[in-house]
């Protein structure tokens, strides 16, 4: 049976986390939310495709590489390898591969089983074996994070309110260097800047990150295949480290961290519990000198303490800090409307027409608005905060609406006009107000589909209200249809009269006329 396809998006993240980060395939499979067949079988793909880090291919290149078309399987009868010696070399040998017991087993056996069912059959053969994981910290390795169960009371000076703060902590695996601070939330953006942070005070980056199955960095829980958060996943990326979620129900997954957060509790809140903190930055101030005192307090068994093990052991064996800091971003999904705008907290923005109706990613921060279809970025804005308006690139544009003539102004009018005249006023007058018709386009759609919820009928009423009123947008029309002031007579003084305005166009500005008359090298 061909094994089920995994998202681009994985693939790429499983090949860097084993060529790049040189992680094991066992802790890359819990990263990227995937079973360690489909990591086994991704790398010997890679492998047989000539494929090696960093990749210089597009998605669609990509796919053609690692999936060919498959071959019909043989007929011959293969001799098995003895799986047990195999086994028991991998477990002698740290840095053994099936890779290299592969091409030995092969040298004896040229007809023998390919890379591929080599690895399946000896991963299903090892299911058989009942055998615990001992868990193992190596120098620089592994780096514990969680919050604390309990908070810290912060007072407003000024109001004499008391806020709770959340508590995050992480740990070194191998030395218990302790890093803790404050923070308002525990939601994503926290989350991130807590770590950032804490690779700060470290002074490098550990190879990998275990939480706990928060929901801020673990999109999903799950025991064996938990999704991460993009941006949690992202900053994993940037520091070229590698995230590891702690299983479901398995505290000695992450024992480090759970007696680091003991510790936190025991030794720095306990040690603070006199004192009163007005801000954030007061608190993680008295929380850094305990800190201080912990990390560089001798062990009661070993020699030295937790900051001497860690410049002597874990700093070597980290990676280096990159020249800037991850700046914080959030992703979401949109779908491109027939405007090619997307909406990105209810600001609009352009992207290239031949888009329309496409669902696109957008990595959004404080400054920047990045649109990314399959993997290619085709948009690139500036971030803006103004609620309802449009940020629009003249080349996002279509040359005189050729590929998507149906949606033009003159087709939504004579749309608008199917259900009466008003109605096709105030869409002629909402087209009138953007300096692109296009701009239009969806607000006029939010009032033409009010008359399937209300009727037609009622829609041309509370038109020709709303343009009594001057209140022609759709949220005011939604207002009227649902308070039901369309059923009610319009007073004398409102009776609608003939609106002339300069800034109104009229229908024939929406002619092909103005088509006709365009640039020839548009058409």
């Amino acid at each position: 049976m061909p094994r089920e396809r995994v998202a681009m998006r994985k693939i790429r993240e499983i090949l860097r986390l084993v060529w790049n980060c040189n992680q094991s395939r066992r802790d890359t499979a819990k990263t990227c939310g995937v079973g360690k067949s489909t990591v086994d079988d991704t790398i010997s793909r890679a492998i047989a495709a000539g494929l090696s880090w960093p990749l210089e291919l597009d998605d669609e290149a990509l796919e053609k590489r690692l999936y060919p078309p498959i071959q019909p399987p043989s007929a011959r009868k293969l001799s098995q390898p003895d799986w047990q010696s195999l086994h028991d070399e991998i477990t002698r040998h740290k840095h053994l591969t099936l890779m290299l017991l592969w091409q030995e087993y092969k040298e004896g056996d040229p007809s023998g089983y390919q890379y591929s069912q080599f690895c399946e059959r000896y991963r299903q053969w090892r299911k058989t074996l009942d055998r615990s994981m001992r868990q193992e910290h190596r120098a620089g390795d592994k780096f514990f994070v969680d919050y604390s169960g309990s908070t810290l009371d912060i007072v407003n000076a000024a109001t004499g309110e008391i806020r709770a703060a959340e508590i995050f902590v992480g740990v070194m695996g191998n030395s218990n260097l302790t890093y803790a601070e404050t923070t308002w939330t525990q939601g994503l953006a926290d989350w991130i800047g807590s770590h950032v942070r804490a690779f700060g005070y470290l002074g490098a980056v550990p190879r990998c990150l275990v939480p706990d199955n928060l929901r801020s960095g673990v999109t999903k829980a799950c025991r064996y295949e938990p999704d991460l958060n993009r941006t949690y996943a992202e900053l994993a990326d940037h520091y070229g480290t590698a995230i590891i979620p702690a299983r479901v129900r398995r505290p000695k997954d992450k024992a480090k961290v759970e007696g680091g957060v003991l510790i936190a509790q025991r030794f720095i809140l306990a040690g603070l519990r006199h004192r009163t903190f007005f801000s954030l930055a007061e608190a993680n101030a008295a929380i850094r000198q305990r800190l201080e005192l912990l990390n560089n307090r001798p062990f009661r068994k070993l020699p030295g303490c937790r900051r001497s093990r860690f410049e002597e052991l874990d700093r070597p064996a980290m990676l280096p800090l990159p020249d800037q800091p991850y700046q914080f971003a959030e992703w979401m999904k949109a779908r491109v409307h027939i405007d090619y705008h997307v909406d990105v907290d209810k600001h609009f923005y352009s992207v290239p027409h031949r888009l329309v109706g496409e669902q696109l990613d957008v990595r959004y921060t404080g400054t920047t608005v990045e649109c990314l279809y399959k993997g290619n970025r085709v948009a690139a804005h500036a971030r803006s905060f103004l609620p309802g308006k449009h940020t629009t690139l003249p080349e996002h544009m279509p040359r005189a609406h050729r590929e998507y003539a149906e949606w033009t102004p003159q087709r939504i009018i004579a749309w608008a006009a199917q259900t009466g005249t008003a109605t096709a006023d105030v869409v002629e007058q909402i087209l009138s107000r953007k300096a692109y018709p296009e701009h239009g386009f969806r607000s006029c759609m939010g009032v033409i589909s009010l008359g399937k919820r209300f009727s037609k009928e009622r829609l041309e009423a509370a038109c020709r209200r709303a343009l009594a009123i001057r209140g022609v947008n759709y949220k005011s029309i939604k207002s009227i249809l649902e308070n039901n002031l369309d059923l009610k007579p319009l007073p004398r003084q409102l009776e609608l009269l003939p609106v002339s305005h300069e800034n109104i166009r009229g229908t024939h500005y929406y002619n092909d006329e103005r088509i006709s008359h365009a640039d020839p090298a548009d058409h």
